[in-house]
């Protein structure tokens, strides 16, 4: 896998190009691991209004479901900023082939408190990235 190019064209604020710089196989791609095995890792991801989870890197297939509706603003590694709105139950998958990856992050932009559940599969064509 290539590491991705750095942030530093991005139109984005200094302290988040930094982080984002940082952020180079930050395999958390949750607030809490609240199960794994050979197969899965299950991930529970809360944040109020204001809140934000940091840089991460995803590599392995995966589908997010929003437990609770609001607004969200991820940066992504490519240089865009995405704002996304859910409604519970709101699910999406996502499958990256051999070398592929996203790295983002995610604010709570709105004004409700969101909370998804992230099922990453292991068996993918990645291997798992190092949980810090």
């Amino acid at each position: 896998m290539t590491e991705p190019a750095r942030a530093n064209g991005f139109d984005w604020p200094a302290d988040r190009i930094a982080e984002f710089n940082s952020a180079w196989r930050n395999g958390r791609v949750g607030s809490i691991l609240v199960s794994e095995n050979d197969r899965v890792r299950v991930w529970h991801l809360s944040l109020k209004p204001g809140q934000r989870i940091g840089f991460h890197m995803h590599v392995l297939d995966y589908f997010w479901t929003a437990v609770t509706g609001g607004k969200s603003r991820s940066h992504m590694h490519d240089g865009r900023v995405v704002d996304t709105e859910y409604t519970a139950g709101s699910t999406k998958h996502y499958k990256f082939g051999r070398g592929e990856f996203m790295i983002h992050d995610l604010e709570n932009v709105g004004d409700t408190e969101l909370v998804f559940v992230t099922v990453e599969h292991k068996i993918s064509d990645n291997q798992p990235l190092p949980i810090a």
